[in-house]
C-alpha cells in the first residue's frame, strides 16, 4: 500500500490549516507526523483515514490487487477510495477523541469489534485480545466506568490488534502512565512489523521512537 498526497489543503471557514502538502507514505515504513498544537496533525490524519475531506488537492491509495488464479492475467495496482469507505477493513485508527461503546462491557466491546474487523492471525480469539490489553480484571466492567487511561488502552488494543495494513495513531500515549507507555511500545514492536504506521505527535518521543521517517508540518 502507498498513500500519495498531491497538493493537499484544508480550510476551516476562511482559515487555511495547511496547503500544498505533497508526500508519499509506503507500506513497511513507520512515519511520525510532527508539529506544534494547531498545525493540523489530527486533521491530516483524519483526511488520510477518509473521515474528513480535503478542501483542495487529491489523495490516492495504491493497493496492489491480489494475485489472480493460475492462468489468468494479473491486474495493475489500483487507485482506491479512502479506506474508511465500506467496511473499514483497510485501516485501524486510535485517537483520544474517538468514542468507545460506553454502555458495553470491555468483553462485549471486543466481541462487537471482532464482527467488523479480523484480529491479527497470531491471535486465537477474543480471549487473547483481552489478555493482551491487560484489562482482564475489568472485562465485565462497563467502559463508561473505565478511567481515561483504561479507555486509551482499549482504543490502542482494538486498533493495533486488528488485521489491517494501515495503522493510524493520534497522540497514542495520551493518558497513559509509564507502565502503559511501555506496554504500547511492546504492542507496536510485536504487531506492527510489516504494516504502514503513521503516528501524530507533539514531539513526544515515546510515542514515535520506533518510526524511521519524520514528517514535520509547518506551524
Amino acid at each position: 500500500m502507498n498513500i500519495v498526497l498531491k497538493n493537499i489543503g484544508k480550510r476551516f471557514n476562511k482559515e487555511w490549516i495547511f496547503r500544498n502538502l505533497n508526500y508519499e507514505f509506503s507500506i513497511g515504513n513507520k512515519y511520525a507526523i510532527l508539529g506544534t498544537n494547531g498545525c493540523g496533525k489530527s486533521t491530516l490524519l483524519q483526511i488520510i483515514a477518509g473521515a474528513v475531506s480535503e478542501t483542495e488537492g487529491a489523495i490516492n491509495y495504491h493497493i496492489p490487487l491480489p494475485a489472480p488464479p493460475k492462468g489468468e492475467r494479473a491486474g495493475a495496482a489500483g487507485v482506491h477510495p479512502p479506506p474508511l469507505v465500506g467496511d473499514g477493513g483497510g485501516l485501524s485508527l486510535a485517537a483520544p477523541y474517538l468514542d468507545l461503546p460506553e454502555e458495553m462491557t470491555w468483553k462485549e466491546a471486543v466481541k462487537f469489534h471482532g464482527k467488523f474487523k479480523k484480529w491479527t492471525p497470531t491471535l486465537k480469539g477474543e480471549g487473547d485480545v483481552i489478555s493482551i490489553s491487560e484489562l482482564g480484571s475489568s472485562a465485565n466492567k462497563e467502559i463508561r466506568n473505565f478511567s481515561s487511561g483504561m479507555k486509551q488502552r482499549a482504543r490502542l488494543t482494538l486498533a493495533i490488534l486488528s488485521d489491517t495494513p494501515l495503522l493510524l495513531l493520534d497522540e497514542p500515549s495520551t493518558n497513559l502512565d509509564a507502565n502503559a507507555v511501555k506496554w504500547y511500545q511492546n504492542l507496536i514492536s510485536e504487531f506492527a512489523k510489516e504494516r504502514l504506521v503513521i503516528v501524530c505527535s507533539n514531539y513526544n518521543k515515546e510515542e514515535y521512537s520506533f518510526c524511521n521517517i519524520e514528517f514535520v508540518l509547518p506551524a
